[in-house]
């Protein structure tokens, strides 16, 4: 009381202050992961023709190379863990386009109804490039990015290997970082919101667990599902069995069960305990571990390291397989 005297601040006075930082807040949304956009930097080049927007790395070697379209997550843009991936792919001998979906100028801060042919759009730009082989093209995506890649794939029967880190197996409401509940789709085909598995509520400390509790009492969950078994290339599934961001290896599981009950695709599932949703990407020096907080969605900061180096050599052993076979001699070794 004594402090509002001292300021002249009555009763209506401090209600108004009170909304004031509420709108505030609001408006500076501090919880919301800033836009990133990171330069290719002078292995790659920016594409950015007005209707796609990504990062382009020819694949080291001579010849036309295998190619995979590469899709981050939830942060949306063009981040610098994605972007480390994709030039690290490129250093194998595949040429990688890392194409952006939303929260990038020009395109929408929400992930909701993005057009799958916007995915479509830049397949067809990698076949047309002279350093891409455009028989063997293929997928990689991380968390809402593997869910992307999942659905991409049942709609390219010509895609050589798929690669889906932190999967799902159904179609899940979109993402509004301010909201953090979406009452939309996050993807459309043909301006139509494919169906989806909704949010009630949740915030960071409870998120995998209402995922957990939506997929295992909704009866859309069918209705939602990705049809894997519209996917003709192999496929390969990375999940940490700690993750604390959605339960990405039930889903697996889920996806693995789906194919075999329809014969395909082959799905092969590398599960790690000890790692979650940081079981993916270039694994950290010994030296930067203990501050690398990949322990902040889940497992060990160990755990999500050992799986990441594992996981690296068995999706670079995939791809030689499904993509590399013509072209793996002048690649050297992973």
């Amino acid at each position: 009381m004594g402090w509002r005297k001292k300021l002249g601040i009555g009763c209506g006075g401090l209600v108004m202050l009170i909304i004031l930082a509420a709108v505030a807040v609001w408006i500076w949304a501090p919880w919301v992961p800033p836009i990133v956009v990171t330069p290719p930097g002078v292995e790659g080049r920016r594409v950015d023709d007005g209707t796609l927007l990504g990062n382009y790395y020819p694949g080291r070697g001579g010849g036309k190379r295998p190619a995979l379209l590469v899709l981050g997550g939830s942060e949306g843009g063009i981040g610098s863990g994605i972007t480390k991936i994709s030039k690290d792919l490129a250093r194998q001998g595949i040429t990688v386009f890392n194409v952006s979906y939303f929260r990038a100028p020009g395109q929408s801060n929400k992930l909701e109804d993005i057009p799958l042919e916007t995915f479509d759009r830049a397949i067809q730009w990698m076949r047309m490039q002279p350093e891409v082989a455009a028989d063997r093209i293929g997928l990689l995506g991380g968390s809402k990015g593997a869910e992307a890649a999942l659905l991409i794939a049942t709609r390219h029967p010509e895609l050589r290997a798929v690669v889906a880190t932190m999967p799902s197996s159904v179609v899940w409401a979109g993402v509004n970082w301010k909201t953090f509940i979406s009452h939309r789709s996050s993807w459309s085909v043909g301006d139509k919101p494919l169906d989806y598995l909704p949010l009630a509520s949740f915030d960071r400390k409870t998120i995998s667990s209402v995922y957990r509790g939506v997929l295992a009492a909704s009866d859309a969950r069918e209705k939602a599902a990705i049809p894997v078994e519209r996917i003709a290339a192999p496929v390969l599934l990375i999940c940490g069995d700690d993750d604390a961001m959605w339960p990405s290896c039930p889903m697996a599981r889920q996806v693995k069960a789906r194919a075999g009950r329809f014969g395909h695709p082959k799905v092969t599932m590398l599960v790690y305990p000890n790692a979650g949703h940081a079981v993916f990407g270039s694994p950290v020096s010994p030296q930067r571990l203990a501050k690398s907080h990949l322990d902040s969605l889940g497992g060990t900061n160990a755990g999500n390291n050992a799986a990441r180096a594992d996981s690296w050599r068995q999706t670079i052993e995939f791809l030689k397989k499904t993509l590399m076979q013509k072209f793996c001699r002048p690649c050297g070794k992973p």
